[in-house]
């Protein structure tokens, strides 16, 4: 019997299995200052434990991307190994802060599969949830992504395309982050004035700086989170594929438009669900990633008077700042080649 597993292809899927991820991971300090040196996030309550202790937290949280990051990787050996792309996510949720020296590890469920018409690939849907040591749910999200078949003559045995919401609701959102004392929140210190009530709709926020992707960067993030696809490490047999270099893994995006969205939203500290997201175009090293965010939507919590949520969508381009583009960008075949990321989701600001 092999000793090694080439990972999973498309037709070892079967819509209801359940598959529990392997290598628990504890968090530890390492981690988030390897993270910040990755990407330079600012946000005052994951930087300082004074800062997220003064509003009531029991230290300072584990930025959630950082989370969702970690989660996403402990699925790629299972999930992901024989990926083409990841697609996108939506039904996201951060269920309760992680704080270093929590342990998390990861379980999915398969909720759909669609082969593609060239009978090389098909899409897989799964369900994946992030636990801590004591079983608490940390995180739970939907993502699909594109797997190749190790046989393109292999049969489908079942296929459907889960119905997912388009949004999550403002009331199913208070659990990201526990109840804060928000007259205690130092504006100085987190460096922006803006509350919850400062946001409208409509309104956009050019996050005005960008930053230039390396080689070196991208792997070593993609392996602080034990993420093992071969598209983002293997230049042997990625330099072969359709690109003929290493794809940058999607997460990096997300983090360098969170970490580059702290010029506007200083004070959005806490991201407490993803509605929906795609990954529009790849991104490789020596490109520069620039941001910026639409206010989509302002909803109060139900029960919470201390902490509001923004509905946002960020988006992130690659070599063109944000002036480049119209005040509107429709979404579907009408992106612009410049656009790499649509980021739909919920954050929480003090109100």
């Amino acid at each position: 019997m092999s000793k090694t597993t080439p990972g999973n292809f498309f037709e070892d899927f079967r819509i209801g299995q359940t598959i529990r991820h392997a290598a628990p991971r504890t968090v530890t300090t390492g981690d988030v200052a390897l993270y910040t040196a990755l990407y330079g996030s600012r946000f005052a309550v994951q930087s300082s434990d004074a800062f997220a202790q003064a509003i009531g937290y029991p230290q300072s949280p584990v930025d959630d991307m950082l989370v969702f990051h970690i989660v996403f990787g402990k699925t790629v050996p299972d999930i992901s190994l024989n990926a083409v792309a990841n697609l996108g996510y939506a039904a996201c949720r951060f269920l309760a802060p992680v704080y270093p020296g929590d342990t998390l590890t990861a379980q999915s469920d398969v909720i759909g599969l669609k082969e593609n018409s060239n009978r090389q690939t098909g899409v897989v849907y799964v369900r994946s949830r992030g636990f801590n040591q004591d079983g608490d749910t940390v995180l739970d999200y939907v993502r699909w992504v594109m797997v190749r078949k190790a046989d393109p003559n292999a049969p489908v045995r079942e296929e459907l395309v889960p119905d997912l919401p388009k949004a999550l609701p403002a009331d199913s959102l208070g659990d990201a982050c526990p109840v804060v004392d928000a007259g205690a929140y130092d504006y100085t210190l987190a460096g922006a004035p803006f509350r919850w009530g400062d946001y409208q709709p409509g309104e956009r926020i050019d996050h005005v700086d960008g930053m230039t992707v390396e080689e070196a960067e991208h792997m070593i993030a993609t392996r602080l989170y034990q993420n093992t696809a071969k598209v983002h490490f293997n230049q042997f047999t990625e330099g072969q594929g359709r690109f003929g270099r290493r794809l940058i893994y999607g997460g990096h995006v997300i983090s360098l438009a969170r970490a580059l969205s702290f010029n506007g939203l200083a004070n959005a500290f806490h991201i407490a669900g993803i509605n929906g997201g795609r990954h529009v175009a790849p991104l490789f090293a020596g490109l520069t990633v620039h941001a910026w965010t639409q206010v989509l939507d302002r909803a109060e919590i139900p029960g919470r008077d201390d902490v509001g949520a923004l509905r946002l969508r960020t988006i992130a381009t690659k070599d063109r700042p944000c002036g480049d583009f119209p005040l509107t960008l429709e979404g579907g075949k009408d992106y612009d080649p410049g656009v790499i990321l649509d980021l739909d989701y919920w954050a929480l600001a003090p109100r």
